[in-house]
């Protein structure tokens, strides 16, 4: 226990120090104030897995089932072991405070962020919501419940507003919270982005004052979700204690002593209220500190990287599988049948959901090759069906040296950093920054460097990297950007995001629109690809995005129906067929609702030409949220 006493550091704050913690001083960090002792603290993301502070190039951290997943163990006991590995997660990545887990309602199928939500129902949440923390807090980590209240659709959710009957309010959405408070006593809770019944969650009284604090006496910080904040005084005096991210929009010490010098709409009470919260938040993590040995501002590590973790991994990863029926004993497979494998989701990677889920794994397979590995060698395997909004995949597929197998520090693509564009630049330049690229979606806002104006973040990045075709075929490659980019296969440019771009969907809507190119590719051959890309500022798209984001993807060109019947034919000719279908990251992420529950492209063609021709078909489906089935 730490010799931490709140009310005399209160005391000995001055007006502007208190001011200073009413807000986080960037991204992930709070404010430190070293004369009282008063660290910063470093908050991480979340709910698939405890990423670190960056976006990009981030440190690889262990990968949990989403939140439908875990809810689907109904294991109170490996919820809490799950938790206790987050809690040894953080650590690695010397963060205090997980912002996890989320408790919000799955009450609408369509929700982009409903993967990460346990249940539509609330008492199976709330238990999961507790037991997680239960989990976490034992580890000495600050666990951070989510998104008080009713924050169960991304559709304009900054300004949606949730109208409900005080029953449903109580009855369904509250009830997870108060579970977890119950139960669990969380050190924090985050609000919502929308408004309830007229009053954004962010300075809504009667949830942050009159039932959080006063009905159910719970004493912990409630910070806001990310730019979730609207207003200076509101805001204070209704309960919301720090405002992330930083630095400050709405407690500037201008802000905040302008409210409290016109005497009317806050006093220094209202701020010592929320002081004193923040600084009981800051006293947990100090009384863990030699419990947890995290260290202000350490390094961010791949410590906790160890069989134990990945045996727990993939304990709970194994549980949270749902078996819904096994007629006729397809299952399980015997080592003596030959099966094909088939689908869009077979050979994807398809391990989180996007947004503030989105993760950098220690380790990541296939279906397809968790299938190949079991039975000891290679499995017939066609696509049958295209499931993608946009293309994507290409990255993963590229070597750096296409001499060496793909693996380890070959595996990816080398992304090359300069102060100046390519046509700008010496032969002989050497790039100021080099990192892999291991992915093919990459936000880029949070890339920092001492050669790059963070008030103008202006760099470009050449990429390289070798793709080789596994057949001789059409392909279509897809590039899209918040910024600008070229993308070239060997040395012919093949699409240009530099020239003529139209806003899109990308990047939350900052972005541009996919361009493609078709072009015919010779199967064992290595062709360099490379992509000159420019970072936001370079944009024609008049954006607040930061340094910006770039996808690049490629596809095998497929005429559909023909496609169809190759699988069903290919299902025919083998005992059993396992059909590998779903979501991924495009469909359920932060940001955007899916219009339907239904599965994407012809993916219900496919099933059911597939079950035609075998009806002895194991079907996989990946997905966090409902799908309609044929």
């Amino acid at each position: 226990m730490s010799k931490f006493d709140i009310e005399q550091t209160l005391g000995k704050l001055t007006r502007d120090e208190k001011i200073s913690l009413l807000s986080a001083v960037d991204f992930w960090h709070t404010k430190e104030i070293e004369r009282l002792g008063i660290p910063s603290v470093r908050v991480s993301d979340g709910p698939n897995g405890i990423r670190g502070t960056r976006f990009f190039d981030s440190v690889p951290s262990g990968c949990f089932p989403n939140g439908t997943g875990l809810a689907s163990t109904f294991d109170e006991e490996l919820l809490k072991e799950a938790g206790k590995l987050m809690g040894k997660e953080a650590v690695a990545k010397n963060a205090a405070v997980i912002l996890g887990p989320t408790a919000n309602m799955q009450r609408g199928p369509l929700g982009g962020r409903g993967f990460e939500s346990f249940s539509e129902d609330p008492y199976l949440a709330g238990v999961a919501t507790a037991s997680v923390v239960q989990g976490i807090q034992s580890e000495g980590i600050a666990a951070t419940v989510k998104h008080f209240v009713c924050n169960d659709l991304e559709d304009q959710r900054f300004s949606s507003n949730a109208t409900l009957s005080e029953r449903a309010l109580r009855e369904i959405y509250l009830e997870p919270f108060r579970l977890a408070v119950k139960n669990a006593d969380p050190v924090c809770l985050m609000s919502a982005y929308n408004k309830v019944n007229g009053e954004h969650c962010s300075q809504n009284k009667k949830l942050l004052l009159d039932i959080l604090r006063k009905e159910w006496n719970w004493d912990g910080m409630i910070m806001s979700d990310w730019f979730g904040t609207y207003t200076t005084a509101a805001s204070i005096k209704n309960g919301l204690d720090i405002e992330f991210p930083g630095p400050t929009r709405w407690r500037t010490n201008e802000l905040v002593s302008h409210s409290l010098n016109s005497r009317e709409q806050i006093s220094i009470y209202d701020v010592d209220d929320r002081v004193r919260q923040v600084l009981k938040m800051i006293k947990f993590v100090l009384d863990n500190q030699e419990k947890t040995g995290i260290v202000q501002n350490g390094p961010e590590t791949t410590s906790n990287n160890s069989k134990e973790t990945s045996e727990l991994l993939r304990k709970i990863a194994a549980d949270s599988i749902v078996l819904l029926k096994n007629e006729n004993s397809i299952l399980p497979l015997k080592k003596e049948e030959s099966v094909v494998v088939i689908g869009p989701n077979a050979k994807a990677k398809a391990s989180s959901g996007g947004g503030s889920a989105s993760m950098n794994s220690y380790y990541v397979i296939s279906p397809y090759e968790g299938i190949v590995k079991k039975v000891g060698k290679e499995v017939p395997y066609t696509i049958g069906a295209e499931s993608h909004k946009t293309l994507s995949n290409l990255i993963e597929q590229l070597v750096v040296d296409p001499s060496k197998p793909a693996e380890g520090d070959n595996a990816g693509a080398t992304g090359f950093f300069y102060s100046e564009p390519v046509e700008k630049r010496a032969k002989d330049e050497s790039p100021f920054h080099v990192a892999a690229f291991k992915h093919s979606f990459n936000l880029l806002f949070d890339f920092k460097h001492d050669k790059i104006d963070t008030n103008n973040p202006l760099f470009y990045i050449t990429l390289e990297g070798y793709f080789t075709p596994e057949e001789d075929a059409n392909y279509i490659f897809g590039l899209q950007v918040y910024g600008t980019g070229l993308l070239y296969l060997d040395e012919e440019l093949l699409i240009d995001q530099k020239k003529g771009q139209t806003r899109g969907g990308f990047c939350f809507g900052a972005g541009t629109n996919e361009k493609t190119k078709t072009v015919t590719l010779q199967k064992g051959k290595s062709y360099k690809v490379r992509i000159e890309y420019g970072s936001g500022p370079t944009s024609q798209l008049v954006s607040e995005f930061g340094a910006g984001a770039l996808q690049v993807g490629v596809a095998k060109a497929i005429d559909a129906d023909e496609e169809i019947k190759k699988a069903a034919k290919l299902a025919a000719g083998h005992d059993k067929a396992i059909l590998c279908i779903g979501l991924n990251a495009e469909w359920e992420s932060e940001g955007h609702d899916r219009e339907d529950m239904t599965l994407p492209g012809r993916t219900n063609d496919l099933v059911r030409a597939v079950l035609e021709a075998n009806p002895n078909t194991v079907i996989v489906n990946q997905s966090g949220t409902p799908v309609e089935f044929p």
